[in-house]
């Protein structure tokens, strides 16, 4: 079966003023599934019990509840109207659970391939996730931790590595795709203009694109150019959700703590934003948000696969 581009998904993973909220199936209530989706996204891929503490690994910290505020990312399938309770957000987020959400573990992770150009990437007809940030935000990090393969996504201590389009396929059913950094100081300005110029060409040729992790650094004030990428995305028509990455670093001197630099962007958001875009809170340190990020993903993807003609 063919699948399609369904703007109504890219409408509901990203609210007003640049798009509208998408027509779905009406639920008063969650139903107790994503209920309990929610209350046990840290669990793990399925692990009866967490093993043992690495050596030397920090804890991974309680995402802070007050953060957590009325300003809820509904879901496919979720009314505006509908009872939600703390327990249905993902911790750590503004994202409620909806009936779409579903299986998020990962299973097996294989690179396929890297592409110079958006005509370049796979052909074939799965669904995807493009990963996009500062050159130095931790995409690779975040790919690492999201497969828990330590080389997925190659880190490097060198920002803007990263400089084509990488396809990694997940439990052979959808990809994960890493793109180039944006805001390379480093890097030559034709350099620069031509990432930028096959990037926005991915975004917006794509028909496979269920939508954009668009990762904010919460260890720093927010910067002008996420903002910009955002306003970018959004004038597109290309649904996001805010990742907010280190969350367990405080850096001195550059201001503020993360749950305060996450509020502060929040409130600039809200200004641009009548109805708030989705957003959380991860570290690839503590794993903080992993498993929530992938509840949430997971019910994008099954709302897209369900909509297949």
């Amino acid at each position: 079966m063919l699948l399609r581009l369904r703007p109504s998904l890219l409408q509901a993973a990203a609210p007003p003023p640049f798009f509208r909220r998408a027509t779905v199936p009406v639920r008063r209530t969650l139903s107790a599934t994503a209920a309990e989706a929610a209350g046990t996204a840290s669990a793990g891929d399925g692990a009866a019990a967490p093993g043992p503490p690495r050596r030397n690994a920090r804890k991974a910290a309680v995402p802070p509840r007050e953060i957590v505020r009325t300003a809820l990312f509904l879901p496919p399938g979720v009314e505006r109207d509908a009872a939600v309770t703390p327990e249905m957000v993902i911790p750590g987020s503004n994202i409620v659970v909806g009936p779409y959400a579903g299986d998020a573990k990962v299973k097996e992770a294989e690179y396929v391939k890297s592409s110079a150009s958006a005509r370049d990437c796979p052909k074939d007809d799965r669904p995807e996730f493009a990963v996009l940030g500062r050159s130095n935000v931790g995409k690779s990090s975040l790919i690492n931790s999201l497969t828990r393969r330590k080389e997925a996504a190659l880190t490097s201590k060198k920002p803007g590595k990263t400089q084509t389009i990488n396809h990694f396929l997940i439990n052979k059913s959808w990809y994960l795709v890493d793109l180039p950094g944006y805001g390379f100081a480093a890097a030559s300005q034709s350099a620069r203009m031509d990432w930028s110029s096959f990037t926005k060409g991915y975004f917006l040729n794509r028909d496979t694109l269920v939508g954009v992790l668009l990762l904010i650094d919460a260890s720093i004030p927010p910067t002008k150019i996420d903002l910009d990428c955002a306003n970018w995305l959004g004038r597109n028509n290309i649904g996001f959700t805010f990742v907010f990455t280190k969350c367990d670093k405080v850096k001195k001197g550059k201001g503020g703590r993360p749950e305060e630099n996450i509020k502060v962007f929040q409130d600039t958001i809200s200004e641009l934003y009548s109805e708030p875009p989705p957003w959380i809170m991860t570290s690839s340190v503590t794993g903080l948000g992993r498993d929530g990020l992938l509840l949430h993903m997971s019910q994008l993807r099954n709302f897209w696969d369900n909509e297949a003609v």
